[in-house]
């Protein structure tokens, strides 16, 4: 990934972690709510879930809230990012969550372990998008879901066209669209 900008934030690297509190407004609803989202992920309680660039927290709580029994794992390249995210979860008392930070390039992290593996407005920040789509093929279950939401205004958005035609040259094939061209998330599952 690229490394933030000194200068304001526009788009085309990994956000900065000072503008962090932005992800925290609640006029992202509009765009995606966390009920939304997790209605999209189709999650059950016993669920492990990887959330790849989690921010600080915004939907992660509400995730994590639905793991009765099952493991979230928030995956960042920022430390900062990561801390703000533990804090805001730990602050809720969800301790079913395991914080990674990594390279970007390599998930250390076991092989088919994951139901689910989401990201939100993440991808198109991803320099290294073959690493991370061969990676996350990997640690996500052979009947898991990799499901990618893209939001209006975002920078770094993926059309879904060149999203569907992107991941699914990785091995997957898009099983669910929701929403349109503006607001979307696709859920794609592994093919043989």
């Amino acid at each position: 990934m690229n490394k933030p900008s000194k200068s304001s934030f526009s788009g085309k690297g990994v956000f900065p972690p000072k503008y962090a509190f932005t992800l925290l407004i609640p006029f992202r609803n509009i765009f995606l709510s966390p009920g939304k989202l997790i209605h999209r992920l189709d999650l059950n309680g016993n669920h492990h879930v990887l959330e790849i660039g989690p921010g600080p927290g915004y939907f992660s709580t509400h995730v994590a809230k639905r793991l009765t029994s099952g493991k979230l794992v928030l995956l960042d390249i920022q430390q900062e990012m990561l801390d703000k995210a533990r804090k805001r979860l730990e602050k809720r008392g969800f301790n079913r969550v395991e914080y990674v930070l990594t390279d970007g390039r390599k998930l250390d992290l076991e092989g088919s372990r994951f139901d689910r593996v989401f990201m939100v407005t993440v991808l198109g920040e991803v320099e290294n998008q073959d690493d991370y789509l061969k990676e996350i093929r990997r640690v996500l279950k052979p009947d898991g879901i990799l499901s990618i939401s893209e939001l209006a205004g975002d920078p770094d958005k993926i059309s879904i066209d060149a999203l569907k035609s992107l991941v699914c040259s990785y091995g997957f094939e898009a099983s669910q669209v929701f929403g349109r061209k503006l607001n979307f998330t696709i859920n794609f599952r592994k093919t043989d």
